[in-house]
């Protein structure tokens, strides 16, 4: 089977890489030329472990190519999967003008029976609003259908997720559709992952639906995180006793400073603003976003009450990315926290295994460091804001020695309190005495 995946950024790139690995035929296209001529070569323009390496493969065998020509890969395809960005507007609402350009010219291409398929994360009703635009533009009653198909990739996991996903959803209408599906899909099939084949709104929501609860839950232990503090209680013990229950379960019951990241802000909001759209109030959803907003500024609030006044002193930030094992930094907690301490007149070292790039395209000022102790040396306070593995054995007895005063902000828990005061350090963390 001949597939094509139009947009190579993090959805686009893992799903065509990932399907040339089952034996597909895959053509990803991209209209920005040097993004191609990158891929080429063999760059992929993001961190995401395994990738690169899964990319050279498809290439190698001949089953991954990279174009700017979309006519043609259109042509020759029976599936055509839509994975351009969906931007949150200024209202939250998601700005699906990348998707509409996308389907104009598609539409312009069929000459026979296509699936067109929706892989990037889209408002309830696209669906339908894409059968409509494209029955207007596709010529001599070519026809096709269009398949909700969202994506569950976690950043740092994303070949994982796609080649043993927990589970795939499908939405669509009629059975032409649902056997070719059910033929890309098949390797899957084999090992016995769940599938979920339903109507395209349903399938929409899912997605939607499915990361606004997962953000609830972080929202949730933080808010516990900070009572614990009031009370004396340790929100570890608490989320541990509290996920062992079957019906509640163990993940994402981890306090730190607030959801980030390419999906769960732009999704609560955009789930938010398709509610009111509808005249439907979501109490919860509309909580978690701000209890995620009033978390950062808590945290800020903290280092300023310790450090007391910031001007002219140095703030050594230990990651920048808003999860370990990617580059994004798309709505990360240490942007907001470096921005503010910026503005206070604090002095900015920050050290970050793959993500110091990206941020300098933020925080140029920023003296972005390449080791750990030259991050904090001189230091005044250090803050630790991605749970990299490299940050999880660092050697406090030296870090002491190096500091100008020893004020640690672990603002991912990974360190036990009692030994961290042994040293001689100030040390602060969530939800934690």
């Amino acid at each position: 089977m001949d597939i094509c995946v139009i947009g190579t950024g993090y959805v686009g790139l893992v799903t065509g890489a990932c399907f040339a690995e089952f034996g597909v035929m895959v053509t990803c296209v991209d209209k920005d030329a040097g993004k191609i001529d990158a891929l080429k070569s063999g760059e992929i323009p993001f961190y995401e472990p395994g990738l690169k390496d899964l990319v050279a493969s498809g290439m190698r065998e001949e089953r991954l190519v990279f174009t700017s020509e979309l006519a043609a890969a259109v042509r020759k395809s029976l599936v055509i999967f839509i994975a351009v960005g969906t931007p949150p507007r200024e209202d939250g609402s998601a700005d699906m003008s990348y998707v509409e350009a996308v389907a104009v010219e598609v539409a312009k291409y069929i000459d026979s029976y296509k699936v067109i398929v929706t892989k990037s994360t889209v408002p309830v009703g696209t669906g339908k609003w894409l059968k409509e635009l494209i029955s207007g533009e596709v010529k001599g009653g070519v026809d096709f259908d269009v398949v909700s198909n969202p994506e569950f990739l976690r950043e740092g996991a994303a070949v994982n997720d796609f080649m043993r996903p927990n589970r795939v959803v499908v939405g669509l209408e009629g059975d032409r559709a649902l056997s070719i599906m059910k033929e890309l899909y098949r390797p899957l099939y084999l090992l016995e992952t769940p599938f979920i084949i339903t109507n395209i709104e349903t399938s929409e929501l899912i997605k939607y639906a499915s990361n606004a609860f997962l953000a609830t839950k972080i929202s949730f232990i933080n808010e516990i995180a900070n009572l614990c503090e009031h009370v004396g209680a340790d929100v570890h013990d608490v989320a541990r006793a509290m996920g062992l229950d079957g019906r509640i379960g163990k993940k994402f019951l981890h306090p730190g400073p607030g959801f980030g990241g390419s999906c769960f802000p732009k999704d609560t909001h955009a789930l938010l603003s398709l509610a009111t759209r509808e005249g439907v109030t979501l109490n919860v959803v509309s909580g978690t976003i701000k209890t995620n907003d009033a978390q950062r500024e808590l945290m800020l609030e903290k280092i300023l009450r310790a450090v007391g006044d910031i001007k002219g002193k140095t703030a050594a930030f230990l990651g920048l990315s808003f999860k370990p094992n990617t580059d994004d930094i798309r709505e990360a907690p240490s942007l907001f926290l470096i921005g503010e301490l910026l503005e206070r007149g604090a002095k900015i070292n920050a050290f970050d295994p793959v993500a110091s790039e990206n941020a300098a395209k933020l925080y140029p000022t920023v003296n972005y460091c390449s080791t750990i102790d030259d991050t904090l040396r001189g230091a005044d306070v250090a803050v630790m804001m991605t749970e990299w593995n490299q940050f999880r054995t660092l050697d406090f007895e030296r870090i002491y020695a190096i500091m100008k005063r020893p004020l640690f902000f672990d603002l991912r828990n990974v360190y036990d309190p009692v030994k961290m005061r042994g040293i001689g350090f100030e040390y602060y963390s969530v939800g934690r005495l």
